[in-house]
């Protein structure tokens, strides 16, 4: 039997385009080799990580409806890899179809100035989906374990969800926001052994950083600290913000905990692509600020 090609309008988001481009890479690799279609949406916007409704509700749900209607116009889905983007246009689209149902005028409203500006209106006519969803729902955790050509037998991964992909939207459907398993489900799937520890729903701490940085170090520290006393080697997280606390800035994050730390950090779509055989270069796992050399050489690459 042939396979089922499933295809997503891509909404790559702003972090994995710049400071996380081995996020872009990785997506890049590991879609085609399980026969998944991405459709860039290349006029998409910036989703606003959350600080748009501090000024207006209204401009929050306006860029996003936009960016919404653009995969609506190609009658796909759309697919984002970042916790952040899938809490805010998630959150987004679940209450612009509440209100197509409590208040249309809203709605109305908004797709007013979609057209305004030549845009296609918002109809509500699909679903946003993070590729972690997209890898445990739609593909299936059978089907990613039938392409493993790499068991990775003894790495030992702590999952990071933090906080926008669990909690950002009030219908949960592919998980439970308090006790999830799909991450540690997806580690099982590749070979990879998962390891539990307290903080993994917890927020990373990267909202706070521009504020109250000390803080923010002080979360990020904690949760790699419980993570490495719990036993792993690396974790993996499926938001580019936690990538960027929890990695780029575990150097800053030791001087303010005064411990050195050293745990790799990585993308999902990286630990599932190496269980496929994709090579760490094509992965981007050179570039990140904690080296990955450790996970590498546990097994055996």
């Amino acid at each position: 039997m042939s396979e089922v090609t499933r295809k997503y309008a891509y909404f790559p988001g702003c972090v994995a385009l710049g400071a996380c481009r081995e996020l872009y890479m990785s997506t890049g690799a590991l879609t085609p080799a399980l026969g998944i279609e991405l459709i860039e949406l290349k006029r998409a916007a910036c989703c606003g990580s959350g600080t748009f409704k501090e000024d207006s509700q209204l401009l929050e749900d306006a860029v996003n409806a936009r960016n919404i209607a653009l995969a609506e116009e190609l009658n796909l889905p759309l697919l984002t890899h970042c916790s952040t983007c899938q809490g805010v246009i998630g959150h987004v689209d679940e209450r612009l179809k509440g209100c197509q149902q409590t208040d249309p005028a809203y709605v109305e409203q908004i797709n007013g100035l979609l057209t305004k500006e030549g845009c296609s209106p918002y109809r509500g006519s699909t679903e946003v989906k993070h590729l972690l969803w997209a890898l445990v729902a739609d593909y299936g955790l059978e089907a990613i374990e039938a392409k493993v050509t790499r068991q990775l037998t003894g790495l030992k991964c702590a999952a990071f969800y933090g906080c926008y992909l669990l909690r950002a939207q009030t219908h949960m459907p592919y998980d439970n926001p308090n006790h999830p398993e799909s991450m540690e489900n997806v580690f099982r799937a590749v070979g990879a052994e998962p390891i539990y520890y307290r903080g993994r729903t917890q927020c990373c701490g990267w909202p706070i950083s521009s504020y109250a940085t000390t803080q923010s170090f002080q979360m990020a520290g904690m949760h790699i600290q419980e993570a490495i006393a719990a036993g792993a080697d690396c974790m993996v997280t499926p938001c580019p913000l936690c990538h960027l606390n929890l990695d780029s800035r575990q150097p800053e994050v030791e001087k303010v905990i005064a411990r050195k730390l050293g745990l790799p950090v990585l993308h999902l779509p990286q630990l599932v692509a190496l269980a496929l055989g994709i090579s760490p270069k094509q992965l981007g796992l050179d570039k990140h600020v904690v080296s990955t050399k450790p996970v590498l050489q546990k097994l055996g690459l």
